[in-house]
């Protein structure tokens, strides 16, 4: 059966957003070296802060900045903002390729969050694809034969408090303002990277500066990609994209960082990948899940620096019917 155009399009615009987010993950490990992950993020957000705000003053719709659920909000704001702080260190002193590993286990911790937050029911199918990622993460990290590390927490905990903004985002998404779920987490991020930098503050060249300009670009073009790939096919598609981060992680991590991929954390990948991928296609099926929880998380990892995906497009959804209406309006009124 042949690929419909959109599908094939949406793929490809997928596989290069994820391209440019692994270029944007060597920048944070390259620059993590030298910088810590509050200066790197508060830079990065503050470079990047005025392209989103422009884009956020299109929505014009009817409203205030008050959350409908503050404390959901409080939570999944707290959630993103420490989600960046730990993601981003983690990318700093882990290898790229474990860093991936790790992550990957988000749609896993998804679903299991999913259970008590969403109500979500899994049956036998997801249960066991749960389990397998499970064991898929204890093949990468070997506990009780390599040692765990301050990375290999912090990574363990960026997958968790991404997994659990994106459920909370699922749960109030439909009730709140695409503006007060974005604003939120990128003030909360400025003000606490800002209260940090004076006790982490490393002067920066220029030729860094210009990295941290780089990195904030990489992020927002990554994610626009990102919103046009989802616009083009649907999330079954786009979603499975995210694992080819990893063939970037080997090859980056090799040509730039002396990174060998070991064998463990190669069967231990591939475990993830197969169970994530399982879940995504399970979800799939109307009968089998309700609310989606993994493919409506159209972000990667929150970091925090951008928006999240699934918000972007229901603004520029509702911009677009709002836009219909208005010009339908003006049609009536010519008549």
């Amino acid at each position: 059966m042949p690929v419909a155009p959109s599908n094939l399009r949406g793929a490809l615009l997928a596989l290069a957003a994820f391209g440019i987010y692994a270029t944007h993950d060597v920048l944070v490990k390259y620059l993590g070296a030298s910088y810590s992950s509050f200066q790197l993020i508060f830079f990065s957000g503050l470079l990047g802060f005025p392209l989103v705000t422009i884009m956020l003053m299109s929505d014009r719709t009817d409203g205030n900045l008050i959350p409908k659920h503050p404390y959901w909000t409080a939570l999944r704001t707290t959630t993103a903002v420490l989600n960046g702080i730990t993601g981003f260190y983690a990318f700093s002193v882990l290898p790229l390729a474990q860093c991936y590993a790790i992550f990957f286990a988000m749609p896993i911790l998804i679903t299991l969050l999913a259970i008590p937050i969403l109500g979500e029911k899994v049956g036998l199918h997801r249960g066991m694809a749960i389990i397998a990622g499970l064991l898929g993460v204890m093949i990468v990290l070997r506990p009780g034969q390599e040692p765990l590390s301050l990375g290999h927490l912090s990574a363990l905990a960026a997958a968790f408090l991404g997994a659990m903004t994106s459920v909370i985002v699922r749960k109030i998404g439909h009730d709140e303002r695409s503006v007060v779920l974005m604003l939120y987490p990128m003030v909360a991020n400025f003000v606490v990277m800002a209260v940090a930098l004076p006790f982490v503050y490393v002067a920066v060249p220029v030729a860094h500066l210009g990295l941290m300009g780089t990195m904030a670009m990489l992020g927002l073009l990554g994610g626009l990609l990102t919103i046009a790939a989802y616009r083009s096919a649907p999330a079954i598609i786009v979603a499975p994209m995210q694992y080819s981060q990893i063939i970037w992680a080997i090859i980056y991590g090799f040509m730039i960082f002396g990174e060998k991929v070991d064998f463990w954390t190669a069967v231990g990948t591939t475990v993830i990948i197969l169970a994530g991928v399982y879940i995504v296609l399970r979800e799939d099926r109307p009968a089998v899940s309700k609310n989606r929880p993994v493919l409506e998380t159209r972000s990667r990892f929150d970091f925090g620096a951008f928006p999240r995906i699934g918000l972007w497009l229901r603004l520029f959804d509702r911009r677009r019917l709002r836009n219909k209406i208005e010009g339908l309006s003006g049609t009536d009124g010519d008549a």
